[in-house]
């Protein structure tokens, strides 16, 4: 009897098992659940403002004005080095202005760089020459060259130096710009699924104002790649005109007295030809004076 009832146990445990055994591969081989045709799709967003629009006959889709923050693309690796910019201007007096900007050309030209604006003036009344050269230079020679450029000057006027650190807004602008063509992507996967031409000319609008985006903000990061590419130095040099020396010496005072008896036989011969009809009665009147005693006489 126990031999039976040892039978039946185990036969009852082998039922169990096998049945739970095919319950569980029964759940793993189904199939898994399919959306319908009918069913909606959403794109969650945070923005709640949406547009509703039919897609095919037995198709819903549901558009919302969605603010893409993806995850980042595995192959994208972002561009952490520093990014720094440098601009300054440099003023000063040289004794030759010519020579001093043919120098001043040819370390630029050494250094990798160019001249943007190059300005030459002169002052009517003190006759004073003055140039003006805006040039950039790659910003591993910026401070080589000024360093060249300092040892054509007699007196340094001024040296203006700025360094700006734009790490953070460059790595901020080019994140910008990823996020914004992967919602490009996304409202362009979405103008395949519009039916109707309204709604197909609104993704339109919302795609070109992204693409209008994309190139204000490249735009944006173009400028700052050339900033922190190329360092901006203005430099201003002149030079005094030659103005004689006062002094108490020989020469000096020789000089002088030359100079003050010219003027005054200048001022004397422009007076007598002002007053020439005065002389010429003056003449006659002593002409006349004379002539009238040899008469007496």
């Amino acid at each position: 009897m126990k031999k039976i009832t040892y039978v039946l146990l185990f036969a009852s445990t082998l039922i169990s098992c096998g049945h739970n055994h095919f319950k569980g591969d029964a759940i793993a081989n189904s199939p898994l659940p399919t959306v319908s045709a009918d069913a909606e799709v959403q794109i969650a967003a945070p923005s709640e403002q949406h547009i509703i629009m039919p897609g095919n006959a037995n198709e819903k889709v549901k558009i919302m004005d969605v603010a893409l923050q993806a995850p980042p693309d595995k192959n994208f690796t972002a561009d952490t080095s520093k990014k720094i910019t440098k601009e300054g201007e440099l003023r000063f007096e040289t004794p030759d202005v010519v020579k001093t900007r043919k120098n001043i050309l040819h370390s630029v030209q050494n250094a990798g760089g160019y001249i943007a604006e190059d300005t030459q003036s002169k002052e009517e009344g003190s006759g004073d020459k003055t140039y003006v050269l805006k040039v950039r230079i790659p910003s591993k020679n910026f401070d080589f060259l000024i360093d060249t450029v300092a040892t054509n000057a007699d007196k340094i006027d001024s040296r203006n130096i700025r360094v700006k650190d734009i790490t953070t807004e460059y790595i901020d602008t080019k994140t910008q710009i990823e996020n914004k063509k992967k919602l490009e992507q996304t409202y362009i996967g979405l103008l395949g699924k519009a039916g109707k031409m309204a709604d197909v000319l609104q993704i339109e609008d919302k795609i070109s104002e992204i693409q209008g985006d994309i190139e204000s903000t490249q735009g944006r990061l173009n400028y700052m790649t050339k900033q922190v590419a190329y360092s901006s130095l203005d430099i201003t040099f002149y030079s005094k005109s030659t103005i004689a020396d006062s002094g108490t010496g020989f020469t000096y005072e020789l000089k002088t007295a030359l100079g003050e008896g010219w003027s005054i036989v200048q001022t004397t011969f422009f007076f007598l030809i002002d007053i020439w009809p005065v002389l010429i009665l003056c003449f006659a009147f002593y002409w006349f004076v004379v002539r009238r005693k040899k008469r007496l006489a």
